[in-house]
C-alpha cells in the first residue's frame, strides 16, 4: 500500500546557482525552463498526467497543511518531452503578477505588504478541474523546487533550492539566510531588498542569491526521500549487507514481528557469500527470495526464480482444494483431462490425507511458491494451493472418502497442470480488460454493484468512473450499492481512503501513518498528517445502505478502503476470511543483477495510533461460513450474503398504487426473511430447491395487518397468474409441495 509519496516521495527542482544577481530592467523573471532526473519507481503511477505549476507556498510556510492555493493564483505550465522517461524537459511562463497569499517575511517589526512565495511543482490532477485542491493530496508537493522536509521534527522547512517570490513593489525585503538557528523563516533570518515583480531566489548557500533574468533556467533534482534505494553496483556480500542494515533500520514491523536483522545476517550471509564465490546469479536471487518468504509480510518479496517453480512445482494433480469451517478438505474443482478426474476424484470428495500423511498436518508444512505472507488465512490458502503440487511425474499417494462414505486409496501421479493452479485462485483470475471500476445494476433486486478491479490504475480515470457509478445510483434512486473489491490488489493509498469520503457527511479521522524519522532514528507518528475524509460536495454523496464484498485477495490500499467503510458502521463487510493483511507502504531496494527486494517502510495505524491491518486484515461483519454447500454453490453466495443482508436492513415495498411485485430476491431454506409491505403490496423471493423436496412455509406478523397476509406459491412452468397460486393462512404451515 503506498500512502504518503504525495509528499514523501518526492523530486525537487533546483536551480543554476548563479554567481552574481543579474537585475535587467522590467518585471524580473519571465519564462522558466529546465529538465529533470529521477530514479522515483512509482512515477508513473502517482504522476499519470504530469505537468507544471507555479504554486502557492503559503501554506507550506505557515504550517497549514489544509491550505489551498486559489485557482487564479496557480498558473500552469508543461512538459514538454515524454515524462516517463528520465530526463525531461519543462517549460512554464510567469504571470504578469502573482495572485497568492502575501508574507512578510523581513523581520524587521514594522507592517508591510510583503512578498508573494512560490514553488515551481511537477504534478499530476486527479480530481475535478485543472487545477489543484485538497483532494489531490498535495502537501509538499510531488516535484518542487525546492527540497521541504518530511522528517517529524523539521516538517515543512525549507531546506535548499529554489523559491519564486514576487513584490507589488520595490519597497520589500526577503530573508538572506538562515540566521542562527538554520531555520528559514522565523525571527532571526537576516534580510534582503527584492525589486517589484518575480525574483528567482536561491536558498541552498548562504547568503541567498537572486537571479531576476528574464528567461531563467531550473535544473530538476530528485529529492533524498525520492530516490531508488540502489546498492545493484555493489558486490552481492557488499548489497546484502547494506540491505540488512538498511531494513534494520527502516523496516516498519521489525518489533511488531519479532524481526531479528542480525539473525538473518547470520542465516543468509553465507548463501550469499558462497553466491559471490560461485558468481552465481542463481544463488544470489534464492538466498534474497528465501529470506523474503522468512518475514511474515505480504509486502515483503525477493526476485522470483521461475526456474525453481517450472522444477519442482509446475506438476499437479489437477485439482483445488479448499477447507471447511469444520477443519475437513474437499476438492471443489477438477481440471478436465487431469490426473484427478481421470483417477476416479469427484468435486465434493474429502482428502483425508496425502502421501500417508494427515490432510492438515500436510498442509501446515507447505512452503507456497507464491511469496510471504502477513495473515494465517492467507498462508493457509496458498498452502492449500500447493499441498499437492510437485515436479512432474511424481507419484503422489491420496486417500479420499466419497459423499456415500466410502473411502479409497489411490495413487496418482502428477502432470504439466497450469489449470488448476489458476482454478485455485479465490474469485477466479482477470481477464486484464477490465475497467478500474465498472458499474451495474442487479435486475432482480435493483441494488448497483460497483467493482474496484485496482487502486494503481489510471487514477483520474478510477475517479471519474467512480463518481459516473455513484451519479448513477443517485440519479435512479437505487435502494443500496454493494461494492465488489475482492480482487483488488492495491495501489494507491490515498484513493483507498478517500473515496469511502462520498458515503459520510463528517471529515472523520480515519488514522495515520508512522514513518521513519532519521532525526529520531525510529518511527514516529506526525499528528500534522492525520488522516481525515476530505468530502467530496454534498450532491456527489451516496446515503444509502452499502456492502462491501472482501476476500484475501484485497490488499494493502484496497484495505484502507475497507477499513474506511467499517468506520461508523457505515457499510456492512460481507466475506469469508478478512482481507490480507497489507498494513502499510511498500518501497523496493535495486539489488545487483536486476533483482529486486520489496519491503514495508511504513505503518497504517487507526485514529488512536494502533496497527489496524497488518497481520490482522479487514474482519467481516457479515461472516459467510466457509461449508460444502458454500464452497461447491454455481452461485456467488457472498453476493447473495450482500443481498441479503440489504434487504434486511431496508424496508422492502410494493406500491399499492402502481400494482407492483417488489423483488426480494433470492432465499435459502432456513433463512428467515424480515420485510415490510404496504395494504394490497406484493413481494416476491426466489427459493432454490430440489425436485420432490418437502417445504414448510410460515408467515408471522404483529397485529390486525397479519391476518390479512398470504403467501402464493408460483412453481416453476406453472401457468396461472400469480393470485391463483396456492394462498396460505397466516401463521400456518404451508402446504407441503413437490416441484
Amino acid at each position: 500500500m503506498l500512502r504518503r509519496f504525495a509528499w514523501m516521495l518526492a523530486v525537487l527542482l533546483l536551480s543554476a546557482a548563479p554567481s552574481i544577481a543579474q537585475i535587467p530592467a522590467g518585471r524580473g523573471v519571465e519564462h522558466l525552463s529546465g529538465s529533470a532526473s529521477y530514479t522515483f519507481p512509482y512515477f508513473r503511477l502517482f504522476l499519470p498526467d504530469p505537468y507544471v505549476v507555479l504554486y502557492d507556498a503559503y501554506g507550506i510556510i505557515a504550517k497549514d497543511i489544509d491550505f489551498m492555493p486559489a485557482e487564479d493564483s496557480q498558473i500552469i505550465g508543461a512538459i514538454t518531452t515524454d515524462p516517463f522517461q528520465s530526463p525531461f524537459r519543462f517549460e512554464l511562463s510567469m504571470p504578469y503578477s502573482g495572485r497568492g497569499e502575501a508574507l512578510d517575511v523581513d523581520n524587521d517589526d514594522v507592517a508591510d505588504t510583503g512578498v508573494q512565495i512560490y514553488v515551481v511543482a511537477v504534478t499530476s490532477n486527479t480530481w475535478d478541474s485543472p487545477f489543484l485542491e485538497r483532494r489531490d493530496d498535495y502537501v509538499t508537493g510531488i516535484i518542487n523546487s525546492a527540497v521541504i522536509s518530511s522528517d517529524i521534527d523539521s516538517f515543512l522547512e525549507f531546506q535548499r533550492g529554489t523559491l519564486m517570490v514576487y513584490a507589488e513593489d520595490g519597497e520589500q525585503a526577503f530573508p538572506s539566510g538562515r540566521g542562527v538557528d538554520g531555520v528559514l523563516f522565523t525571527d532571526d533570518d537576516p534580510s534582503m531588498p527584492v525589486e517589484a515583480g518575480w525574483s528567482m531566489i536561491d536558498i541552498t548557500a548562504e547568503p541567498f542569491t537572486i537571479n531576476r533574468s528574464t528567461i531563467a533556467s531550473m535544473d530538476l533534482l530528485e529529492a533524498e526521500e525520492a530516490e531508488l534505494t540502489d546498492f545493484s553496483t555493489l558486490s552481492y556480500t557488499d548489497a546484502f549487507n547494506a540491505m540488512i542494515d538498511h531494513l534494520s533500520r527502516e523496516y516498519a514491523f521489525t518489533a511488531y514481528k519479532h524481526i531479528d536483522w542480525e539473525a538473518k545476517r547470520a542465516e543468509f550471509l553465507p548463501r550469499v557469500e558462497e553466491a559471490q564465490r560461485n558468481r552465481s546469479s542463481l544463488a544470489f536471487r534464492r538466498a534474497l527470495r528465501d529470506l523474503a518468504w522468512s518475514i511474515p509480510d505480504g509486502h515483503v518479496s525477493g526476485p522470483s526464480v521461475p526456474e525453481d517453480f517450472q522444477r519442482d512445482v509446475s506438476g499437479g494433480l489437477g485439482f483445488v482444494l479448499r477447507e471447511l469451517d469444520d477443519g475437513s478438505v474437499i476438492v471443489s474443482y477438477l481440471s478436465p483431462g487431469g490426473a484427478a478426474q481421470t483417477g476416479g476424484i469427484v468435486v465434493g470428495d474429502r482428502i483425508l490425507s496425502i502421501d500417508g500423511e494427515p490432510i492438515g498436518q500436510a498442509v501446515s508444512e507447505v512452503v507456497p511458491y507464491t511469496g510471504s505472507f502477513s495473515t494465517p488465512h492467507t498462508l493457509r490458502l496458498e498452502q492449500l494451493r500447493f499441498v499437492h503440487r510437485r515436479p512432474i511425474g511424481t507419484p503422489v499417494k491420496l486417500t479420499i472418502q466419497h459423499a456415500d462414505g466410502t473411502e479409497l486409496t489411490t495413487s496418482l501421479t502428477t502432470m504439466l497442470d497450469s489449470d488448476s493452479f489458476l482454478a485455485a485462485a479465490l474469485n477466479g483470475p482477470l481477464s486484464g480488460t477490465e475497467l478500474p471500476v465498472e458499474f451495474r445494476v442487479d435486475p432482480s433486486t435493483g441494488y448497483g454493484i460497483i467493482s474496484i478491479y485496482s487502486f494503481s490504475d489510471d487514477l483520474p480515470l478510477t475517479v471519474a468512473l467512480w463518481e459516473r457509478a455513484l451519479s448513477q445510483a443517485r440519479y435512479s434512486e437505487l435502494p443500496g450499492l454493494i461494492i465488489d473489491i475482492r480482487r483488488n490488489g492495491g495501489g494507491s493509498g490515498f484513493l483507498g481512503d478517500q473515496l469511502p469520503a462520498y458515503f459520510f457527511d463528517e471529515p472523520i479521522v480515519i488514522g495515520n501513518t508512522a514513518e521513519y524519522s532519521e532525526s529520531r532514528q525510529d518511527f514516529a507518528i506526525n499528528p500534522l498528517l492525520e488522516d481525515r475524509f476530505i468530502l467530496p460536495p454534498e450532491d456527489r454523496r451516496y446515503d444509502g445502505p452499502v456492502a462491501v464484498l472482501i476476500s484475501p485477495d484485497c490488499a494493502s490500499a484496497c484495505e484502507s478502503f475497507a477499513w474506511a467503510m467499517s468506520l461508523e458502521g457505515r457499510a456492512a463487510i460481507v466475506g469469508h476470511y478478512p482481507t490480507a493483511g497489507l498494513g502499510g507502504s511498500v518501497v523496493p531496494i535495486s539489488m545487483p543483477d536486476g533483482a529486486t527486494f520489496n519491503y514495508t517502510h511504513s505503518r497504517a495505524v487507526d485514529a488512536e495510533g494502533n496497527i489496524n491491518i497488518e497481520g490482522i486484515g479487514v474482519r467481516p461483519t457479515v461472516r459467510v461460513p466457509v461449508t460444502a454447500e458454500s464452497v461447491l454453490s454455481s452461485r456467488d453466495v457472498l453476493l447473495e450474503a450482500a443481498i441479503s443482508y440489504l434487504a434486511g436492513n431496508r424496508p422492502i415495498t410494493a406500491d399499492a398504487a402502481a400494482g407492483g411485485v417488489a423483488s426480494g430476491g433470492e432465499i435459502e431454506i432456513g433463512q428467515p426473511v424480515t420485510g415490510e409491505v404496504s395494504p394490497g403490496g406484493r413481494i416476491q423471493y426466489q427459493l432454490i430447491a430440489r425436485a420432490g423436496q418437502k417445504l414448510d412455509i410460515v408467515v408471522l406478523g404483529d397485529g390486525a395487518l397479519a391476518r390479512g397476509l398470504a403467501v402464493r406459491l408460483l412453481l416453476p412452468g406453472d401457468s396461472r397468474p400469480l393470485d391463483e397460486s396456492y394462498a396460505l393462512s397466516p401463521g400456518e404451515p404451508g402446504r407441503d409441495s413437490s416441484a
